[in-house]
């Protein structure tokens, strides 16, 4: 009698304490709206849309690092399948606006109305970031290079001038936005102005002194937003820990800004030179978190814990290592830090990035190589590894776990468990009581294999658990959230030591899907359940049933496969190890962000799932299929048939009720060898014969200018005083008589590199080095022959990797200093990209190309007439390119590809140096007219570019070009192959999307920037 009595006095506080919580919680944390709609609202604990609390899983992609509308269909559907509820996106100003007098959203991938439909095709919410400046690691952090003279002043700021600037762009990204609100139905749920702008407080933000100029900027932009017709809430990112911007929780000072204040995380490394991970936040340790609830708590208690920024990856940035940093940044770093901040209650998070993308054209800021892939889930080639099913784990737990969207932090540290170096924090729903432990070793940054029992409170009583089964396991960087009294359909689970993945609703009675680590034990318990049997067993041991707590208890050790378990109240329970787990998904039968318990189905062994449609008694799943594999889906009693991209499956049914079926194999494809080259000199200027009266050349003759760097020599010889923004300029000084050599200093961001020659003689390059944005050089003309009777030639030809960010914008790309000794410059001329700021090719876009003779003419389209051009002489086999001299050279090819129809296929390009070659030259990859890839084996280790389909033609002829740059006279040496990274037998058909109007061929006008 006394035991029963203290579990009814135990049962009875319990529900004491969520009565009185759940009032609290209500009077305490009332819902917030911002003062247009109530569709989105928010409290202390999460956002709530339509009347329903969500837990935001987010991925940020780039529509304009895969410019090709036809793929961003594969990123989200990837994003979808993870479990994710939404995604991000930042626009990008200087994408849309080639010039000061341009916005384009029109044209080829510039048009984004796509996005926003799939989106709400897909069942995703979006959170919109278009700036301004949205920092990205992108050339000049996203502003339009013509920005960047300082003709428009400081920037981020309430000047006039700057605001003129920004109101064309930002007006249209704000109107197209606003027809997709999810206030009229469509799916975008908020709008963040400006990026990482910590700039609401004057010095320390704890003495809250406003900066009435920053303060002044974000109103403009709000008012903006506002008469553009954005409804939904307003949001801000701020970069680090110190800013306590923007919220109102925070504002004291009378700010009317109707903005959310959240912060974006960066004390983990975001560079895979782990050299230059500093932070603001702290020292970098790996693998070491740092606690933030406190922040959220101090800052913005009548928010929701939302990151709109927690890293998703590293950055490689050049000299980084050759493909990242995945074991650093990898499934681990997914498993715990996702983890970690859910057990700082964190409601919302997206990540920065889910799919990183390339870096086609200039798009580099001087900090990152050409590549993107920032070691995301989704990899530039779009194939998935380790990391994107590891997301995907708890991406479809929070999916599926209602009660974890609104919670408090009831207790953390050691004392839940009976090992010290395991420390738990306990989060429990007001309302229903419901709990997760959040588990971690003590010290994150410790990889050792630590078991543990936990010490749990549930609607039974206190528990320490496991009790039958081994010890619960973190092993390694790892960690677990472990439930109690979690509701799954009408059932409870009274706890569990495996992890939920996720459970779905079939004809009134619930499947629950667990995980554990291959090899591990787990122990779980359902309320109501008397009796349990085994119906497969595919790598179980030690299973035990135990009744105990009104319910029966499962005990059990799942090495490799699943176990199916099934319960005398209806439940099916599907047991996975982690390996298993990685092949699991839980496709959404509806477009409802979401997915109702009773709208999805399970499917087991495909390599993707992209989708589901439950049609009567028919089961239409797309997805894609790279080995063949078992096809098995739990679903509805009344599905009699299934097809797989269309295609009928031959399936039967087990004794658990699932269907089981095969896939078939794809078939491989092969490649045709690049061996029939033509080449051609592109350097022409180095002559002092060449004539430069043409188009393509301006004087550069200003002698004031109103870039704050103040130059030393005159004329002015910042490239962007004439209209010439990225890549190669070429700079061709005029002096008369003798001199005996020049200063030249150069600036051009890091990891770039330039070249002189006088009066076609080679003088010296500057190779580049990844830490270095500025170098200068004396050159001696002492083995030249200068002319006495015609003007002698100084050709620079400097490449530049991009802007820099932040504050940096406006540091001035060209030549600083040119001072000739003995002698005096008469003038200078500059020649850059063709047309210069008219955006001549404006499909694919103004970053695209720059000043070198062979981008000017065209050589790099498809089209051009290169039948007079040198045909390289080499082996059937070899794939080297080379020659002698210090000049560039351009190489070019055709290559015809007929893919199969019904298939995924990404395909890469391979540049490499021979053995014992120098490594002092720099290449540019073209693919039918675009700019691919950047490789300058002296400074970077990026040997890898994948390019889409869309940019290569998989039904046609493609155009390769391939601009080496020669720094030396030992000229260059460089390989170029090509391979397929996957093959996939996919509903997502690449070799059937229409994307010939991405790739416009060579016109005739081009012959005037010769």
């Amino acid at each position: 009698m006394p035991r029963i009595l203290n579990c009814l006095l135990v049962l009875l506080a319990c529900l004491g304490a969520s009565t009185q919580a759940d009032t609290q919680s209500t009077t305490q944390w009332p819902l917030q709206d911002n003062g247009l709609n109530t569709v989105v609202q928010w409290d202390h604990y999460s956002f709530q849309i339509n009347n329903q609390r969500i837990f935001i899983f987010s991925g940020e992609f780039h529509y304009w690092r895969i410019p090709v509308p036809g793929l961003w269909r594969d990123i989200l559907e990837k994003i979808k399948a993870a479990g994710f509820t939404a995604f991000a996106f930042y626009s990008n100003w200087a994408y849309h606006a080639p010039n000061n007098e341009t916005v384009d959203f029109k044209t080829g991938a510039h048009d984004i109305t796509p996005i926003f439909d799939l989106a709400k095709e897909l069942g995703l919410y979006i959170i919109v970031r278009p700036g301004p400046y949205v920092n990205a690691e992108a050339n000049a952090g996203g502003f339009p290079l013509w920005l960047t003279t300082g003709e428009y002043g400081s920037l981020r700021n309430n000047d006039t001038r700057y605001t003129k600037a920004w109101t064309p762009y930002f007006t249209e990204m704000t109107q197209i936005t606003s027809r997709y609100q999810v206030t009229d139905g469509h799916n975008s749920i908020c709008y963040q102005i400006e990026n990482e702008y910590g700039n609401q407080w004057v010095g320390d933000a704890k003495l809250r002194m406003p900066n009435d100029t920053a303060i002044a900027y974000m109103e403009l932009l709000e008012a903006n937003a506002r008469k553009n017709g954005i409804t939904v809430p307003l949001t801000a990112n701020d970069p680090n820990l110190n800013s306590h911007s923007w919220g109102k929780d925070w504002s004291d000072e009378g700010e009317m800004l109707m903005l959310l204040g959240w912060i974006r995380i960066r004390r983990y490394c975001w560079t895979c030179d782990i050299s230059q991970c500093t932070s603001t936040n702290g020292a970098y340790v790996p693998f070491q978190v740092i606690d933030y609830s406190d922040y959220f708590q101090a800052s913005q208690p009548n928010m929701p814990g939302f990151m709109p920024e927690f890293q998703g990856g590293s950055y490689n940035p050049w000299g980084g290592p050759e493909g990242g940093c995945p074991d650093d940044i990898g499934d681990d770093f997914a498993n715990l830090f996702y983890r970690w901040n859910i057990g700082q209650r964190v409601t919302a998070m997206s990540l920065y990035m889910m799919f990183g993308g390339q870096n086609p054209g200039a798009m580099a800021a001087p900090v990152t190589a050409t590549s993107y892939d920032y070691s995301a889930p989704i990899s530039e080639d779009r194939s998935l590894w380790s990391k994107y099913h590891e997301t995907k784990l708890l991406a479809l737990f929070t999916r599926s776990a209602r009660d974890l969207t609104m919670t408090e932090l009831v207790g953390n540290g050691t004392q839940y468990t009976d090992n010290r170096a395991v420390r738990a924090y306990e989060l429990r729903n007001p309302e229903t009581n419901g709990a997760f432990y959040a588990t971690f070793h003590s010290n994150t940054s410790l990889a050792t294999n630590e078991p543990f029992h936990l010490k749990v409170n549930t609607s039974v009583g206190a528990l320490t658990v496991p009790k039958y089964a081994s010890s619960i396991q973190l092993n390694g960087h790892q960690s677990k959230i472990l439930v109690t009294d979690f509701k799954f359909g009408s059932k409870t689970l009274l706890y569990s030591t495996a992890e939920v993945l996720t459970y779905a609703v079939f004809d009134k009675k619930p499947t629950l899907v667990l995980w554990v680590p291959t090899g591990e034990s787990g122990e779980f318990s359902i309320k109501g359940a008397k009796r349990g049997s085994i119906k497969k067993c595919e790598g179980c041991s030690q299973v035990k049933f135990s009744k105990e707590h009104g319910g029966l208890t499962t005990s059990f050790t799942q090495h490799g496969g699943k176990t199916v378990l099934e319960y005398d109240d209806g439940v099916r329970v599907i047991v996975l190890d982690r390996t298993t787990a990685y092949e699991f998904w839980a496709p959404a039968l509806t477009n409802d962000p979401f997915v109702p318990e009773d709208e999805s189905v399970l499917v087991q062994g495909p390599y993707l799932v992209r989708s589901a449609k439950l049609s009567g008694s028919k089961l239409a799943i797309t997805g894609d299929v790279v080995n063949a594999t078992t096809l098995e889906i739990f679903a509805p009693k009344a599905v009699k048939s299934v097809t797989w991209n269309g295609k009928k499956v031959h399936t039967h049914m087990t004794d658990y009720g699932s269907l089981m079926g095969s896939l078939s194999a794809p078939k491989s494809i092969q490649l045709p060898a690049l061996t029939t080259w033509k080449s051609k000199d592109s350097l022409p200027e180095r002559f002092q014969s060449y004539d430069d009266s043409g188009a393509a050349w301006v004087d550069a003759n200003h002698m004031t200018t109103l870039n704050p760097r103040t130059p030393t020599t005159l004329p002015v010889l910042y490239a962007d005083e004439y209209g010439f923004h990225n890549g190669v300029r070429l700079w061709r000084g005029y002096f008369n008589g003798t001199a005996t050599g020049a200063f030249i200093n150069v600036q051009g961001g890091s990891a770039f590199g330039w070249s002189a020659w006088l009066n076609g003689n080679f003088l010296a390059s500057q190779l580049g080095d990844p830490l270095t944005s500025q170098s200068n050089l004396t050159l001696s003309f002492s083995n030249t022959t200068l002319s006495t009777t015609t003007p002698n030639t100084l050709l620079i030809l400097h490449d530049d990797t991009g802007h820099d960010e932040t504050t940096g914008a406006l540091n001035p790309r060209g030549i600083l200093d040119a001072v000739l000794h003995n002698s005096s410059f008469t003038h200078w001329r500059l020649a850059g990209t063709a047309g210069g700021n008219s955006n001549l090719d404006p499909v694919r876009g103004a970053y695209n190309e720059d000043g070198l003779y062979a981008e000017r003419l065209g050589w790099h389209l498809p089209g051009f007439d290169d039948t007079d051009w040198h045909q390289e002489q080499q082996p059937v086999d070899s794939s080297v390119l080379s020659f002698t001299g210090a000049t560039v050279r351009f190489f070019r090819t055709t290559v015809p590809l007929d893919l199969p129809r019904g298939m995924d296929i990404s395909i890469s390009f391979v540049l490499s140096t021979p053995r014992d070659s120098t490594k002092h030259y720099r290449a540019q990859l073209f693919v039918n007219g675009y700019q691919y890839g950047r490789y300058n084996p002296h400074v970077g280790n990026q040997v890898v570019f994948p390019v889409p389909v869309g940019i290569l033609d998989y039904k046609g002829v493609n155009t390769l070009g391939l601009a080496v740059w020669a720094q030396s006279e030992e000229g260059a040496s460089v390989g170029v192959e090509w391979r397929v990274n996957y093959v996939a037998e996919s509903s997502l058909d690449v070799v059937g999307m229409e994307t010939g109007g991405l790739r416009p061929g060579w016109e005739e006008g081009r012959l005037r920037f010769a």
